[in-house]
């Protein structure tokens, strides 16, 4: 991607608190979520650190999500220079590639904030990697780009319809409830989903009688909770 300056009951397994040496393996592939200024596109940097999961790979980190700017005042070129520790020279303001980040080490303070009852590990701080032995990806993380094309993407449909009648493809049904009403489920960000699933969905589980709508979301939102398990990769988020 080339820029020009000119949330829930899903069991998350949060990076600890953390303060040493990272690496970028992954800039997501952007992707439509709502928010308070509307309907934007973000991305996010993935970070391994030297902290490992019982299961042999090294804990994840995400960063917030950013919009493709590098405006002055935007999020990402602020996050840039605190990681380069100075500011962009002219020349990657005028184009700069973020797939230029994948490799790329840091030193990352990763700190703890609860929401709705889930931890979540955020980036509080990040700096450049002076020491003379940066820490190299694990091999062992696969980008997100890369399990789209297999057809392995964490928001994957699903493989045929199902019995109430939901589109083969969970992304595609709209929600009828709440203040995402008329959007499609899989327009929505990560935490939007997630709150559905930890407070909508047990209490439509209990109507004795669900309208189709109630059916369909339903179904969709077991299949998303399906693609947001703990065995895919991204254990690691922020509630924004």
């Amino acid at each position: 991607m080339k820029l020009s300056a000119t949330a829930s009951n899903t069991p998350f397994e949060a990076h600890p608190e953390y303060d040493g040496q990272a690496v970028c393996v992954d800039v997501t592939p952007l992707k439509k979520s709502m928010s308070t200024y509307g309907e934007r596109e973000t991305f996010r940097l993935v970070f391994e650190s030297r902290e490992i999961r019982q299961d042999g790979k090294p804990y994840l980190v995400f960063s917030r999500g950013f919009t493709p700017s590098l405006h002055e005042k935007a999020a990402l070129r602020s996050f840039l220079k605190q990681w380069f520790g100075r500011e962009l020279t002219t020349a990657e303001q005028a184009e700069f590639d973020t797939e230029s980040l994948v490799g790329r080490p840091a030193r990352v303070s990763v700190v703890h904030s609860d929401y709705n009852g889930t931890t979540y590990a955020n980036i509080g701080l990040i700096r450049a990697d002076k020491s003379g032995d940066p820490l190299k990806p694990s091999g062992k993380y696969t980008r997100q780009k890369d399990r789209q094309n297999n057809g392995d993407e964490k928001f994957r449909p699903a493989s045929n319809s199902n019995e109430s009648g939901t589109p083969s493809d969970w992304r595609r049904v709209k929600v009828h409830v709440g203040r995402h009403t008329g959007i499609d489920l899989g327009e929505l960000d990560r935490d939007s989903v997630e709150l559905l699933i930890a407070k909508w969905m047990p209490s439509a589980l209990e109507m004795p009688k669900p309208l189709k709508a109630d059916r369909e979301l339903i179904a969709a939102l077991q299949q998303a909770k399906l693609a947001l398990s703990p065995d895919e990769e991204e254990e690691d988020n922020i509630p924004f």
